[in-house]
């Protein structure tokens, strides 16, 4: 049975200067998937990249298969650059990751409900891709059915709030109100989509929207009474607005210094404020610089994000143990599986005997009408069904129970094929790495910030 491996780094541990490196974008995905599924010892494979998050999952068959080669290949990537950053869980562990990320239990805000069609989103990429069978299908419908658990049996999911709720949050109390402000949404997907969402009911005024497909921003814009503005328009149109809420696919900063140093000039020094949800980020961090314009990017949030987890930790802890009893569920039904090999030999075995022995005795019966034979073959398969279930369920026990000593006994008994399986570590329930302690970049960054914010809306 192949080994199930899931490496990645995420917003724990690793700062948004490393994971816009190594974002992936949705027209770059498959070709990336495919990629990975060519690497020697690979079986199977799929990609989650968003924003807070790259992790690769795959079914190997050697554990000398190493992932993080193939990250730090990829990407270009230094090893010591990505090695404090990167974590890496195998089996039991990397189940576990996996159902706790599509439940939304190891998201920036716990409980948004977009990470769910995220990951449903790159396992279907897999799948066209080719790069996803048995094991791997086998294991996201577990997840996915996992995650559903979560959401009708537990209140994770009650109020529920989203990365795009809290960047609007954000803006609402840096002004106070959003009554009267110009919100301009850069970027038509599924985060601006939620943000408009939360804007008009936070009663903003004018709600602007470009995207380079113009026919997007019109299906965003129109719902929500928007104005829709071509993209080569967008920093003559960006100097109107009061909050810019940026979230494309671009790989590298749309708004750049020299841009905010022109939006103040021409807005006569009232301030501006940009929420960047993207990675790789849409703003670069020099922004900060222009006096008068804040920025905000998806590693801040978090602080705004905290004040949601107090509230939910009970509803999370339940969360936590359904989702361990799916874990142990799933591996249950993986060591049957892998039993099963034993027990189709069992039948075989079983099935020769009976039909040597009705051989045996055809010229003692006689001729036999088929009334008559239909009864033997009746009367013998009862019986070799009969005689069959006691071992039978006994290695799917103990296959359950993982108890390896007793498989391998009913098979010598049997003269079955050996059953071989990696070990299973036990469930733990503190399976994530802690954040690393900054760096020297990350403190100077988490510094500049603390600087720049805003003691009113007037003014740094």
């Amino acid at each position: 049975m192949s080994q199930i491996v899931l490496i990645g780094v995420n917003h724990k541990t690793a700062p948004i200067e490393l994971r816009e490196r190594i974002a992936i974008s949705r027209d770059d995905l498959a070709g990336v998937t495919r990629a990975l599924a060519a690497q020697p010892g690979v079986s199977e494979c799929m990609i989650v990249s968003t924003c807070n998050r790259v992790e690769m999952l795959a079914a190997v068959e050697s554990p000398e298969t190493d992932l993080t080669k193939f990250l730090n290949n990829h990407f270009a990537l230094d090893p010591a650059v990505l090695a404090p950053h990167i974590y890496e869980h195998r089996d039991q562990l990397a189940v576990r990751h996996l159902f706790r990320v599509a439940a939304s239990l190891d998201s920036m805000v716990v409980g948004e409900p977009q990470i769910l069609g995220q990951v449903k989103e790159a396992f279907a990429t897999a799948r066209a891709a080719g790069t996803v069978s048995g094991e791997l299908e086998h294991l996201l419908q577990s997840a996915f059915a996992a995650a559903k658990r979560v959401r009708t049996e537990t209140a994770i999911g009650s109020n529920s709030v989203s990365i795009a709720s809290v960047a609007v949050e954000l803006a609402r109390k840096i002004f106070g109100s959003l009554q009267g402000r110009t919100v301009f949404l850069v970027g038509a997907g599924k985060m601006s989509e939620l943000a408009a969402r939360h804007l008009v009911q936070q009663g903003a005024g004018a709600i602007l929207v470009t995207n380079r497909t113009l026919e997007r921003a019109r299906q965003l814009a129109e719902p929500f009474n928007g104005r829709v503005i071509p993209f080569e328009k967008l920093y003559e149109t960006a100097t109107d607005a009061d909050i810019v809420i940026s979230s494309t696919g671009a790989p590298h900063p749309i708004f750049r210094r020299e841009h905010g140093q022109q939006f103040m000039h021409r807005r006569r020094n009232r301030p501006m404020f940009f929420i960047d949800i993207a990675v790789p980020r849409d703003v670069d961090p020099a922004m900060n610089k222009v006096e008068g314009i804040f920025v905000y990017d998806i590693d801040d949030l978090q602080a705004v994000a905290a004040s949601h987890i107090a509230e939910r930790q009970t509803q999370a802890g339940d969360a936590e143990a359904l989702i361990n009893a799916e874990v142990e569920r799933f591996h249950q039904r993986r060591r049957t599986v892998n039993v099963a090999p034993a027990i189709v030999s069992l039948q075989h075995q079983a099935e020769e005997i009976r039909q040597n022995e009705l051989k045996r005795m055809h010229a003692k019966l006689g001729v036999l009408s088929a009334e008559q034979l239909a009864a033997v073959e009746a009367l013998t398969r009862g019986l070799v069904n009969k005689f069959l279930h006691p071992p039978m369920q006994a290695l799917k026990q103990a296959a359950r129970e993982n108890d390896s000593t007793r498989v391998d006994a009913l098979c010598e008994a049997w003269s079955l094929p050996a059953v071989s399986e990696p070990e299973a570590k036990p469930l733990q329930t503190q399976s994530e790495p802690s954040p690393p302690a900054n760096t020297e970049e990350e403190s100077k960054c988490a510094e500049r910030r603390r600087q720049n914010e805003p003691s009113a809306v007037g003014g740094k």
